[in-house]
């Protein structure tokens, strides 16, 4: 981002275009009442749906949303964000459609258009309001109106910084109006599973990082021979290979491969409890060893070893089930946060009766508080269990919780780096051949 020092910055943004089609028609079969209802709907699903998603809202023109991403704050994702936006605001028109229907006999169909790239913006923003422009805009506008109706049309560097998570058909070059050279143009189909595999550079070769392995070896090989919880923090840059890691070493390690491994994800927006992440690396666990979540019901009265409380056994599995039924669902701490850490103390204990498990939670400098303060609890009452917990976070998170042991990832030296740089240019080298060629295929048919 650079600053023109005339009050505006120069930053690189996705803009989403979306129009209704066949409004002067639509006008024409309703009053002006039931079309203001009806508009009025359509507006406030468009920006519920760019907002949840962190974009804003910039204006609206006529029947168009125009919805921009980073600004006023930029994200590593806004292009897959907007992206996520666009499918969402044609579902939400669908829902819309069918209360539309039933009330009022029509239905709405719109065009999207996304593009990415460098725009000027406002550099204050007390209006809310981004104040972008630039040639960015105009071809969001275009390939909005190159889109079929019902249609999500992106532009290539919208395709290329969303990633492979976004699944979407070459339209071709189109020739825009007020665009000079033609625009390489992708029909979106859909977006995948929000898998790190499908973001990050799974397919490179993984590079040194033999003394982190060996570290993560001897916390597990503690964890199971002392029957020990240990929560490591895996520290390091955005970037630097930390997801990477731990999934090498759990893929190549035989001590992690006979081990559980469980893993989940904070995340940066959306909708979910505090402890979705957790509850994430749980579900699997819990389908496991649903019949054996206290151990074998029996009549009478026992006491909770690590609470010292007197209960029921066949209540105790009860309320452990309900608790855990509630946190799986969305994420969400049941009546209070130490009861719900009990009751993953209790799920753990079953899974943990066998092997070891490891409990990966990647992205933690976005972890809310809760989930902190649930790891704080939960390692203290699942002490005596070989439980790995591994929380993978860039440096800001040693600023907002504190652990006892702490891995740093450093940068790796500058000869594995330039090994590094050559497999990737290899790679990419190789997918623009692989497209250049698409594209003559194309223009030859």
């Amino acid at each position: 981002m650079a600053t023109t020092g005339d009050g505006v910055v120069r930053k690189v943004v996705s803009v989403v275009f979306c129009d209704l089609t066949e409004s002067t028609e639509l006008s024409g079969e309703l009053d002006p009442e039931s079309l203001r209802s009806v508009l009025l709907r359509y507006f406030e699903l468009m920006r519920d749906r760019v907002e949840y998603h962190g974009g804003i809202v910039e204006k609206f023109i006529g029947d168009a949303v125009v919805g921009v991403f980073g600004v006023p704050a930029l994200h590593e994702d806004d292009a897959l964000r907007a992206v996520r936006a666009a499918l969402e605001m044609r579902a939400a028109l669908e829902e819309l459609n069918e209360e539309a229907e039933a009330e009022f006999g029509v239905r709405l169909r719109a065009r999207i258009g996304v593009n990415t790239g460098e725009v000027v913006a406002s550099a204050e923003n007390d209006t809310g309001q981004g104040l972008v422009s630039g040639q960015v805009v105009n071809v969001a506008a275009r390939l909005q109106t190159a889109a079929a109706p019902g249609e999500i049309l992106i532009g290539h560097d919208t395709r290329l910084a969303a990633g492979p998570a976004v699944v979407a058909a070459e339209t071709g070059p189109l020739s825009l109006r007020g665009v000079d050279a033609a625009v390489r143009a992708w029909r979106v189909e859909a977006v995948r599973a929000d898998d790190p595999a499908l973001s990050r550079r799974f397919d490179l070769s993984f590079v040194n990082r033999r003394d982190d392995v060996r570290s993560l070896d001897a916390h597990l090989a503690a964890v199971t021979a002392r029957r020990e919880c240990r929560t490591v923090t895996l520290c390091g840059e955005a970037g630097i290979g930390k997801t990477r890691l731990v999934r090498a070493w759990t893929e190549s390690s035989p001590a992690a491969r006979r081990a559980a491994i469980v893993s989940g994800r904070c995340r940066t927006y959306g909708e979910g409890g505090s402890l979705l992440s957790l509850a994430e690396a749980l579900r699997p666990l819990a389908g496991e060893v649903a019949g054996q979540i206290t151990g074998e019901a029996r009549a009478g009265r026992g006491t909770d070893r690590e609470s010292g409380r007197e209960i029921e056994q066949g209540t105790e599995r009860e309320i452990v089930s309900a608790l855990i039924a509630g946190l799986l669902a969305d994420g969400t701490p049941g009546t209070s946060l130490e009861e719900t850490v009990w009751a993953v103390g209790r799920l753990l204990r079953a899974a943990c009766r066998d092997r070891p498990v490891v409990l990966i939670l990647d992205d933690m400098q976005w972890a809310a508080p809760p989930l902190l303060d649930a790891l704080t609890l939960l390692a203290a009452r699942a002490r005596d269990l070989p439980l790995l917990v591994l929380c993978l976070g860039r440096p800001e998170l040693r600023e907002r919780w504190e652990t006892s042991l702490l891995h740093s990832l450093d940068r790796l030296g500058e000869d594995h780096s330039r090994a590094l740089a050559h497999e990737l240019a290899a790679h990419e080298l190789a997918a623009h051949e692989l497209a250049a060629h698409e594209l003559a295929a194309h223009e030859l048919a």
